[in-house]
């Protein structure tokens, strides 16, 4: 069935008109018809500059039979390919998608800095599209997320040297199979897709052909208030610079208190960001709480924030991550 917000729809074509990534590129290739669709157009755009990078992660029996099937495929399209096999394994108190990513970036950093016969490759594209980055949204707005959560997957970012793309996210993924049958292109399907105990399939399984039958244009519409989201939290990261660089890291508790309570929430997740910890919605509750009531100097704090703690030192608060017990 064709999508109906065909305003917002792009073509795969369409897209790759508008995706300038640098050169050589390569493509994440699992073997679905995303990843798929997305090595075929780009090897078809930039002849001799595509590299594909398979990411072999052993947790499932079909595991092998995708990687078979990205050694055919970029044999047919002249395509050097890298195979990266990891253990993504998770470890106890870790979610096994956080495992998973993690894996796959250090596989792709690997992939990247050998570049097979190529020179060393700078950019990676991925083939996440319009349904992902709705699934996304919505997954976020479960969980009660913020700006952050709420702005989505971003088309480019950067991360060990890399710049990853995500030229596809306009694109409906019935579009990248329609594509790929009219050419006579096939791919590898993940049984694990239709398991609707995990949560992103049962969205996409019965929330979004709900959506599209009550709102036609709802991947537009969201993608619009996801990329509200990101703008607004741009925003609030360049407050969040200006007011840290005002009250010091270490925070002093006295600059802290002149700020208004948004402000105070805003800088002190800045601050705790850059201690590598992620505070909890209650976490920075109680934390700007403590700040209000730290009126004299003997107020103590020592409030759990993440695997450490936050605690007050003189005029000043201080965060001490937990002791790492593995050495």
């Amino acid at each position: 069935m064709a999508h109906k917000g065909a305003a917002f729809a792009q073509g795969l074509p369409d897209a790759l008109n508008s995706f300038s990534p640098g050169l050589p590129l390569a493509v994440a290739l699992s073997g679905g018809a995303d990843s798929v669709a997305l090595l075929v157009a780009c090897a078809e755009k930039w002849p001799g500059q595509v590299h594909a990078i398979h990411v072999h992660h052993g947790l499932q029996a079909a595991a092998d039979g995708f990687e078979r099937h990205c050694v055919a495929l970029c044999a047919q399209l002249n395509v050097p390919l890298t195979i990266q096999r990891v253990d993504a394994r998770n470890a106890t108190g870790e979610s096994p998608e956080d495992a998973a990513r993690k894996a796959r970036y250090k596989a792709f950093r690997a992939a990247a800095q050998t570049g097979g016969a190529q020179a060393a490759i700078k950019d990676i594209a991925i083939a996440q599209h319009a349904d992902d980055q709705i699934e996304t949204i919505l997954l976020a707005l479960s969980r009660g997320a913020g700006l952050p959560g709420l702005a989505a997957m971003p088309q480019r970012w950067e991360r060990d040297g890399i710049t990853y793309h995500r030229p596809l996210l306009a694109v409906p993924g019935a579009q990248l199979r329609a594509w790929l049958v009219e050419r006579g292109i096939t791919w590898v399907e993940d049984p694990t897709n239709t398991d609707e105990q995990f949560t992103r399939n049962r969205i996409r399984a019965r929330l979004l052909p709900t959506l599209e039958e009550a709102f036609p244009q709802f991947r537009e519409t969201f993608a619009r208030s996801a990329r509200h989201a990101a703008q607004g939290q741009a925003l609030l990261l360049e407050v969040a610079q200006q007011d840290l660089a005002a009250v010091g890291s270490p925070p002093v508790i006295k600059a802290l208190q002149a700020l208004s309570q948004p402000r105070q929430a805003n800088v002190l997740r800045h601050w705790l960001l850059q201690q590598q910890a992620t505070p909890s919605a209650a976490q920075l509750e109680q934390l700007l709480s403590q700040i209000a009531a730290c009126t004299t100097r003997g107020h103590q704090i020592h409030l759990k924030v993440a695997t450490g703690h936050v605690t007050r030192a003189g005029a000043v608060l201080q965060y001490t991550a937990a002791a790492d017990k593995t050495g």
